[in-house]
């Protein structure tokens, strides 16, 4: 009977990893490529170029006016503080509006995951409702509230309302039952339930609705005032537009879309980002 030889057993020391981190001993362009940031900026300065090249390639301020002109009508719009208050009057408006829609969406919600009559109600309205845009209900606004801020939040409401009802039952919905189970188990019911078990599990989803319901209501104030103009010898920013407009000043026309475009900025990278990763990203929710 043979014996199977036994593996003579081998010991390899490691050498200890050196001090310095691993992302240091990359070369310098990737390290720097790997910030977020930076790449977004380089994708800003490049569409600037280009825009200053068409810019003067077409040789037509009124038309097209370039990007340094832009940027000379809103510096010269910050430091007068004309257009920090048009952002201002805007802004005050669009939260009124953003906030009565949150406290509805979730008051529908909350009513639709507990009642089946709340469910019938909450998919009548938004098959109504849904499809119309905001902007179609300002005649009625105007009509219904008279020329201020009433009518403008009227049509907040609408754009807020619908988009972020839509998230937040389909993140109720998408809750296992284990979860509503356990919740059951302790005595939970009606708004205790959704309030401890439905809204963290369902953050995900209430997050982008608050994010496309943002972005509806922020277009949708932009356009409103554009329409509606001044209310109560105010204007926002989209009356600064225009207004500007009407009097033939393009760079500064440009110059208030480029505040539009920069508070979207703002308000995705530092609110929205911000509360996905100290919530969502940070509880392993969301990548």
């Amino acid at each position: 009977m043979t014996t199977t030889p036994v593996r003579q057993e081998f010991e390899h020391v490691l050498q200890p990893l050196q001090s310095v981190p691993l992302e240091r001993r990359l070369p310098l362009t990737q390290r720097l490529w790997q910030h977020g940031w930076l790449r977004k900026a380089l994708i800003l300065a490049v569409l600037a170029v280009l825009w200053e090249a068409l810019a003067r390639y077409t040789d037509n301020d009124l038309l097209l006016p370039s990007f340094l002109q832009t940027a000379s009508a809103f510096l010269d719009g910050m430091l007068s503080g004309e257009l920090p208050a048009k952002v201002a009057v805007s802004m005050v408006v669009l939260l009124k509006g953003y906030v009565i829609g949150i406290v509805l969406a979730f008051a529908l919600t909350s009513l639709a995951v507990s009642t089946q009559l709340g469910r019938d109600l909450l998919g009548s309205l938004t098959s109504m409702f849904n499809p119309l845009p905001a902007i179609a209900l300002l005649p009625l606004a105007l009509l219904w509230f008279g020329l201020g801020d009433n009518s403008l939040i009227f049509v907040l409401v609408h754009s807020v309302l619908w988009a972020l009802a839509l998230n937040t039952y389909a993140g109720f919905l998408g809750v296992s039952e284990t979860l509503r189970m356990a919740g059951r188990n302790y005595g939970l019911r009606g708004l205790r339930l959704v309030l401890h078990i439905l809204v963290p599990a369902a953050l995900p989803s209430i997050l982008s609705g608050l994010k496309i319901g943002w972005a509806f209501a922020w277009r949708t104030l932009i356009a409103a005032e554009l329409v509606f103009g001044a209310s109560s010898g105010k204007g926002g920013l989209g009356w600064y537009i225009f207004q500007n407009r009407n009097e033939l000043y393009t760079d500064k026309v440009f110059a208030g879309l480029a505040v539009v475009i920069l508070i979207g900025l703002l308000v995705e990278g530092l609110v929205f980002n911000t509360l996905e990763r100290l919530t969502v990203r940070r509880w392993g929710m969301q990548r």
